[in-house]
């Protein structure tokens, strides 16, 4: 069956957030009663037995002499490179509009890694490979996706071993820019750090998430705190991230976005490829007799 889901368009860049409806099961777990094998007791009843002689603990033996130095521990080393904070509000309304996807799996998926200059190149590094100029093509290469600057600037970066790898810098308030070359819309479901750009919860791609119309482009700004406003994307350190100070720093250092294309046609380049390249005459041979 068909679920029509309600988003929230962008108005200040045309696109739309998507609300899925959401469920929760309920109840919890139960723990059976505790039963007379539980304390040890015999099937025929209470046993009245003598207490055994106290012995303390080898931990609560009292110590004499000499006052015994307390051992330091070591805090965790702070982990290097760049996250993303969860930066100055920023005013970033948004309106509804209905969307239903054409497949449960997304149309496509994007993966961008961001540090410092530093980092990226040691990045680059690890994976064997020679920086090249960065581009990132969503699906078929229909839609685009970049990290840019406050004043709309890509980010520079590299292509290596299959990664996309973004130069960030540190303090530095950064969007993701996602361009539409099609006559079709798009949702996209955003995460950064792990996190869904519009609660702050673990990324799931079945969340809701943004649209964005056709030959159009969706700016996202930041952590989305209410209709109009957003907590803006800036890059710190990983212990000042949104993600260390909430569900971990594990996935810090990535951007990722699910992309799911909506029911009906979709005009993408690829599928203009197979229109334009169709062959009215696809066997030339002569022809067979019968069986």
């Amino acid at each position: 069956m068909q679920v029509t889901q309600v988003v929230l368009r962008h108005r200040m860049v045309s696109s739309c957030l998507l609300l899925a409806a959401c469920a929760s099961g309920g109840g919890g777990q139960k723990m059976a009663a505790p039963t007379s094998a539980d304390y040890g007791a015999p099937s025929g009843g209470y046993v009245a037995t003598q207490p055994a002689p106290y012995s303390p603990p080898a931990h609560a033996s009292i110590q004499t002499g000499a006052p015994q130095p307390i051992a330091e521990v070591a805090p965790a080393p702070e982990r290097p490179g760049l996250g993303t904070t969860f930066g100055e509000s920023v005013y970033a309304p948004i309106s509804f509009a209905p969307f239903v996807r054409s497949a449960p799996s997304p149309w496509a998926e994007v993966l961008l890694h961001y540090n410092d200059e530093g980092g990226v190149r040691a990045h680059a590094e690890y994976l064997n490979a020679y920086p090249s100029p960065l581009e990132v093509p969503a699906g078929d290469g229909s839609l685009s996706v970049a990290l840019v600057d406050e004043t709309g600037r890509t980010l520079p970066g590299y292509a290596a071993g299959g990664r996309s790898l973004v130069i960030g810098n540190d303090g530095e308030r950064y969007k993701i820019v996602v361009r539409n070359a099609t006559t079709a819309r798009f949702e996209i479901v955003a995460s950064v750090d792990g996190l869904d750009v519009i609660d702050g919860k673990p990324a799931d791609p079945n969340r809701r998430g943004y649209i964005v119309d056709p030959h159009d482009t969706l700016v996202i700004d930041g952590f989305r705190t209410s209709d109009a406003n957003v907590a803006a994307f800036r890059f710190g350190r990983v212990a000042d991230s949104y993600a260390a100070q909430t569900s971990g720093d594990r996935n810090v250092g990535v951007v990722g976005l699910a992309v799911f294309s909506e029911r009906g046609a979709v005009w993408t380049r690829g599928e203009l490829n197979v229109r334009d390249t169709a062959d009215p005459f696809p066997q030339r041979n002569y022809a067979t007799p019968p069986r």
